[in-house]
């Protein structure tokens, strides 16, 4: 092979140069100035979808008596038409009707709660609630729990606990993606001590209402106040398996304290019983949980 003279070599090299420098890109996988970093540059995500809906579309209440309306309106007896959660009366305006409005209310709220019930009764609620498919369900319970004929016979931390977890679990197999409003257990000292300034109202608890917390309620002895203290105590730890259980379920939402702290007089109490909220009482609550279940939280 003849060897190129030195002018020869050098405009084979610029030539090179030429043709390497065109294709080099594409020889180097790249696609032109400036493509490679806008390959690489992120691109921007979408805004992530709230978990927790403030408008839900339909809502299902479980529980005991309170969410029953037991004994605002009569003695004795159920009153639900004046439940916080899903009633129709104008007086109270209840969360069902404060969230989709009294017409939708009527058809798209459903209420299986119990006078009596226990956290034990609640799976058997949410099952039924569960099969509604409802985008809300309001949760209150506990009270009874705690209101037992003597502080001994109140329901175990451990027991509430895993109750109110299997009730969730029911829930999550049937309506995985309601969410669930959580109440907290109210402040039972707080009833006796309104409650007792009542001569009728004292009268009526001898009747067999909330014995552990209500029973003799004149009595201030060392006795009476340690008895009272250990129920109030035993609230205060359900409301903690509620906050922590509920912590746990992205689409659960506890109230944190809001019905435990909220300081109710005679006026939110039944006039027949002094336990059992009034219609009065029952437009707090359905405040309360309307504010909380609107709430915007990060």
């Amino acid at each position: 092979m003849p060897k190129l003279s030195h002018r020869s070599r050098a405009v084979a090299a610029v030539t090179a140069a030429v043709v390497l420098g065109a294709a080099g890109c594409d020889v180097l996988g790249g696609g032109g100035p400036g493509e490679s970093d806008a390959r690489e540059r992120p691109k921007p995500s979408a805004s992530p979808v709230p978990v927790w809906d403030s408008s839900p579309a339909s809502l299902a209440a479980v529980g005991d008596s309170i969410t029953r309306g037991f004994d605002a309106c009569s003695v004795l007896s159920d009153c639900p038409e004046v439940s916080w959660a899903t009633g129709d009366s104008g007086e109270v305006k209840s969360l069902a009707v404060r969230l989709l409005g009294a017409a939708k209310a009527a058809t798209h709220s459903w209420n299986y709660a119990a006078s009596g019930a226990r956290m034990a009764d609640l799976p058997a609620q949410m099952a039924q609630a569960a099969a509604r498919k409802p985008a809300l369900v309001t949760v209150m319970a506990g009270a009874n729990d705690a209101c037992r004929a003597s502080a001994e016979a109140m329901t175990p931390v451990s027991d509430f606990r895993s109750e109110f977890e299997e009730s969730l679990r029911t829930l999550r197999r049937t309506a995985p993606a309601a969410q669930v409003y959580v109440a907290s257990v109210p402040n039972l000292k707080r009833l006796w001590s309104q409650g007792r300034t009542n001569v009728l109202g004292k009268q009526v608890w001898k009747l067999g209402i909330c014995p552990s917390m209500l029973g003799d309620a004149d009595a201030l002895d060392a006795a009476a106040n340690l008895r009272r203290e250990t129920v109030q105590q035993r609230v205060e730890d359900y409301n903690t398996v509620l906050k922590e259980v509920c912590a746990k379920d992205p689409r659960c939402r506890f109230d944190g304290g809001a019905v435990y702290e909220f300081r109710f007089g005679t006026d939110q109490l039944s006039h027949w019983d002094w336990f059992h909220p009034s219609k009065d009482g029952q437009a707090r609550l359905a405040e309360i949980a309307y504010r909380e279940v609107t709430a915007r939280r990060s």
